[in-house]
């Protein structure tokens, strides 16, 4: 037997015995409700086609205080701020889904198209409103943060945030450009115009990122650290956003700049922050599917972040929970854990194509080696794991009840007409042990502890938040996994 299929039994049997395994969920129906889930992160003026009804239009005058129209785009978490670098990555991750998976995607690949339309109009508006300004952020975190109150009834100061060429962001331009790239092949065909716009604002942004180098934190300080700061550096977003660019034009241009910005790091992890893995992966595709051989470097880094994620590699630097959870950092685990599943999914998706293996050492590794622990990780997340539950909102039997999220767990204002004010939804609403009156549908939270528990107290944001990049990794393996076994 191959050391990958051994891999597989064992690894198999490890979950029989610890009594895990049950009838594989259904996952079309989290498919279709892990795109839903965006409806409820929406800002702007909300379409009639609105299915999450409690959601009203918010943030109507975005944009006021700089004399432009900056309405739309997401809130990313359970808060009322618009972050544009989360949800440039958010974006960009929705249209690799759909570009990977659009005939898996089946009924949802308009909805799809409809959840990265609803980012990319707004960036699209962040990257054009004032010439030589990019646009990046709505909303004062600081002050936002000491609200609880719907995104309906917003009456923090709506301060806007930008970089320029004085105030460079290379990080969140780069993130942008990629978005904006990835976006315009969703609509090649369904929207040439649309797609037109998209990429020719691409090549602007990206030209910005990389003509005025500079993360946007040190610009921009205390309005996005914390929170969103750029700990990796911005050099593995001009990575991403040349990457993006090359896929969407085949121009040798772009990959010259692959080539000039040298030897990339090798990190063990996926995220918002962190494209270097997203990268390499995004770019192996050349050398496995196009037998480039000038693409052969990020081939290797592809694999040589596999070898850091597999559970039995001899290069192994990932944890595991008991329950069989990946496991990279106490906050909002579950972030990596569905942005490194998309990666596994893709990669063995493209070794399939061409009877592709490699090694970890002495370790074979097959296409069914990655697909079998993103699998794993799919269904720990929908309720294969200790406690049965399952961490995507209202799907299963058994999901949280309480997440850390302002609009979900404030009264809707059909039910509660009258405004609730920054102070006034800590008591009764945030500090109750009642569960949410209203369902975030399809939202997945930050997830369980590393002892496989979860709380489910509205008050343990680092567990019970959901977030956009969050989902926006899982839509690439459940519409993988929908369409192979359900």
């Amino acid at each position: 037997m191959r050391r990958g299929a051994s891999f597989c039994l064992l690894f198999s049997l490890s979950f029989a015995l610890l009594g895990f395994v049950q009838a594989k969920p259904n996952y079309k129906e989290a498919l279709a409700k892990s795109i839903l889930f965006f409806q409820g992160q929406r800002s702007g003026r909300l379409p009639r086609s609105q299915q999450l009804a409690w959601r009203s239009d918010s943030g109507l005058s975005d944009g006021l205080f700089a004399h432009v129209d900056l309405t739309g785009g997401y809130y990313d978490a359970g808060d009322n701020v618009k972050f544009n670098f989360p949800m440039a990555f958010t974006t960009t991750m929705l249209s690799w889904s759909t570009l990977e998976y659009g005939k898996r995607l089946g009924p949802e690949l308009p909805n799809a198209r409809a959840a990265i339309r609803w980012a990319t109009d707004y960036l699209l508006k962040c990257a054009t409103a004032t010439p030589g300004k990019l646009y990046v952020g709505v909303g004062d975190p600081n002050v936002d943060h000491k609200c609880w109150e719907r995104p309906e009834d917003m009456d923090t100061v709506r301060t806007v945030f930008s970089v320029s060429a004085r105030n460079p962001g290379s990080d969140v331009a780069g993130e942008t450009a990629a978005a904006l790239a990835a976006a315009s092949m969703v609509f090649r065909k369904v929207d040439r115009k649309y797609s037109a716009l998209l990429l020719r604002t691409a090549r602007k942004v990206f030209q910005f990122a990389m003509q005025y180098q500079g993360a946007y934190s040190d610009s921009l300080g205390s309005a996005v650290c914390p929170f969103y700061c750029s700990y990796s550096g911005y050099k593995d977003e001009l990575l991403w956003g040349a990457a993006w660019l090359f896929r969407a034009t085949n121009e040798m241009s772009y990959y010259k700049i692959l080539k000039s910005l040298g030897a990339d790091d090798q990190p063990d992890l996926f995220s918002w922050d962190n494209k270097y893995a997203g990268a390499h992966v995004l770019l192996s595709r050349r050398a496995l599917l196009h037998n480039d051989k000038n693409f052969e470097q990020f081939e290797g880094e592809a694999e040589n972040f596999m070898c850091r994620i597999l559970p039995n590699s001899p290069y192994k630097t990932t944890q595991y929970t008991q329950g069989g959870l990946m496991y990279k950092l106490p906050e909002s685990n579950l972030q990596y854990v569905t942005s490194i599943t998309f990666l596994l999914t893709t990669y063995a998706k493209y070794m399939k194509a061409t009877r592709h293996t490699f090694n970890c050492g002495n370790l074979l590794v097959t296409p069914n080696s990655l697909l079998y622990v993103a699998k794993r990780q799919v269904d720990y997340i929908l309720g294969e794991n200790p406690i049965r539950m399952s961490y995507m909102v209202g799907f299963g039997p058994n999901f949280p009840k309480r997440i850390h999220h302002r609009g979900s767990s404030l009264p809707s204002l059909a039910s509660h007409p009258q405004a609730i004010g920054c102070d006034s939804g800590f008591e009764p609403f945030f500090h109750s042990a009642n569960p949410n009156p209203n369902i975030l549908t399809g939202a997945i939270v930050g997830g369980p502890n590393q002892n496989d528990g979860y709380p489910d107290e509205r008050s343990d944001y680092s567990h019970s938040e959901p977030a956009t990049y969050i989902n926006a990794a899982m839509v690439g393996p459940l519409a993988y996994f929908a369409a192979t076994l359900n």
